[in-house]
C-alpha cells in the first residue's frame, strides 16, 4: 500500500539528495559564508561581542515572530546582554519568556562542541515555556508530546489533513536516531546539507506539544555553528525565514510529501539559497554595528541628556529605513515622555550638532533621521 505520510516509507529516516542538483547552491552559499567570516575576523573583540548581541535579538524576535508571536524587543535586548555580559539598561525588567529563549539560542550555538541530548532538548524546549504556558493554555513543557499531531485546516467535520507526525508510540526510538545521527554526522557530510537535513528531519518527527519550529531553527544554528567551527553565532536563519515565511512552510510541506519519497533535494536547494541570503542579512548587523561604534566614537564629547541618547540608540537599533516613516517631534516625545516644547529643543539640539539630518519640506512634513551616508561610508 503507498505510503500516506513520509514516516511510513519503508527506508524512513534515510533521506537522499542528488549532489550535482545542489552544487552550484552549496558553492554560492560557501562563499557568503567565507565573506562574513572574513569581515568578522576583522572585528576587534568588543565590536564581535556587540555584533553577536544583535544578532541573538534579531533571532529571538524573527524565531518567535515565524509562529505569530510578538516579544518585546527591549526583553529581548535585556537578555542578550544579561547573557552575554554586557551593560543592559536596569529599567527594563527581565521577562520569563524572553529570558528562557534567549538561553536557548545562547546554549545552542555558545555551546555547539557539546553533544545533543534528548535532555538538552527538552530543556530548550522546557526553557520556551516558563511556567509550562502557551499564551493562554497548558503544554506539556520540559518532555515529549503526550499524544499525536495532526496538522489541519477547515471546518470540523469537513477538515483537510495536511499531515500527521509520527505516532507517539514511536517518538523515543525515532528521536535516539535522530540524535544518533546528528551527533555522528559531524565531519562525515557537509555541514550545510547537516544543517538543513537536522532542520527537515526534526520538524517532520514534531517531537514536543509547541515550540518544535524554534527549537528546530536552533538545532540548525548549532549545526552551522559546528559547521564553522566557531562559537560567534552571527550565521542565523530565522530572521531570512521570517522574511519568507510563506514560502518556507511551503517547501517544508513539500518535503514532507510521501510522493517523493526521502529525496530531500529540493527542500536541501531552498535552504541553501536562504542560507546565502542570510549571511548577507548578518553582514548587515556587523555593518549596524559598526555604524552605532562610529557614531558614538566621534560624539563621545556631546553633552546629550538621557532622553536623546534614548532616541539616538533607538535609531540606530532600528539601522537604515528601520524606522518607519523617521523621527517627527511628535513621535520623539512619544519616545521619550516629553512635551511638545521640550521634544522641539532636543532635536533642535541634535539636528545643531549633527547628530541629526532633517528630511522633508519643512513644517509638519518634516522628519528627522541618522546621518547614515556618513555612518555607513
Amino acid at each position: 500500500m503507498e505510503a500516506k505520510w513520509i514516516w511510513e516509507n519503508p527506508h524512513w529516516p534515510e533521506y537522499t539528495f542528488e549532489v550535482s542538483r545542489l552544487v552550484a547552491r552549496l558553492g554560492a552559499a560557501r562563499r557568503a559564508q567565507g565573506r562574513l567570516e572574513m569581515v568578522v575576523r576583522l572585528l576587534d573583540p568588543a565590536l564581535a561581542r556587540e555584533a553577536l548581541a544583535e544578532a541573538m535579538k534579531v533571532e529571538g524576535l524573527s524565531t518567535s515572530a515565524i509562529e505569530g508571536e510578538v516579544l518585546n524587543p527591549e526583553s529581548i535586548a535585556a537578555s542578550v546582554a544579561r547573557q552575554l555580559d554586557l551593560p543592559r539598561d536596569p529599567a527594563v525588567p527581565l521577562d520569563p519568556e524572553a529570558e528562557g529563549l534567549v538561553a536557548v539560542l545562547h546554549d545552542a550555538v555558545q555551546s555547539f562542541r557539546g553533544p545533543l541530548t534528548l535532555a538538552r532538548l527538552c530543556g530548550w524546549q522546557g526553557g520556551l515555556f516558563p511556567g509550562g504556558w502557551s499564551d493562554l493554555h497548558r503544554v506539556a513543557a520540559g518532555r515529549l508530546r503526550p499524544g499525536e499531531v495532526v496538522v489541519a485546516s477547515g471546518p470540523v467535520g469537513r477538515q483537510t489533513i495536511h499531515f500527521e507526525a509520527v505516532p507517539r508510540m514511536r517518538l523515543e526510538p525515532e528521536m535516539d536516531a535522530f540524535i544518533a545521527w546528528f551527533n555522528g554526522s559531524q565531519g562525515s557530510l557537509d555541514g550545510l546539507i547537516r544543517a538543513g537535513l537536522a532542520h527537515l528531519w526534526l520538524v517532520t518527527l514534531h517531537p514536543f506539544e509547541d515550540g518544535n519550529g524554534r527549537i528546530a531553527r536552533a538545532l540548525t544554528d548549532m549545526a552551522l555553528a559546528q559547521d564553522g567551527g566557531r562559537p560567534d553565532g552571527l550565521i542565523r536563519m530565522s530572521a531570512r525565514i521570517l522574511a519568507v515565511r510563506k514560502e518556507y512552510y511551503a517547501a517544508l510541506q513539500e518535503a514532507q510529501q510521501p510522493r517523493h519519497g526521502l529525496d530531500a533535494t529540493a527542500w536541501l536547494g531552498w535552504f541553501l539559497t536562504q542560507l546565502e541570503a542570510a549571511c548577507a542579512g548578518s553582514e548587515q548587523v556587523i555593518q549596524k554595528t559598526l555604524a552605532k561604534a562610529r557614531f558614538w566614537s566621534a560624539r563621545r564629547d556631546l553633552q546629550l541628556n538621557e532622553r536623546q541618547r534614548k532616541v539616538l540608540n533607538r535609531l540606530l537599533d532600528a539601522g537604515p529605513g528601520g524606522f518607519e516613516g523617521g523621527l517627527s517631534a511628535r513621535r520623539y516625545g512619544s519616545i521619550t515622555h516629553s512635551s511638545k516644547p521640550t521634544a522641539t529643543r532636543d532635536l533642535k539640539d541634535l539636528l545643531d550638532t549633527g547628530c541629526l539630518v532633517s528630511r522633508g519640506l519643512g513644517g509638519r512634513s518634516t522628519s528627522f533621521e541618522l546621518p547614515w551616508e556618513e555612518l555607513l561610508g
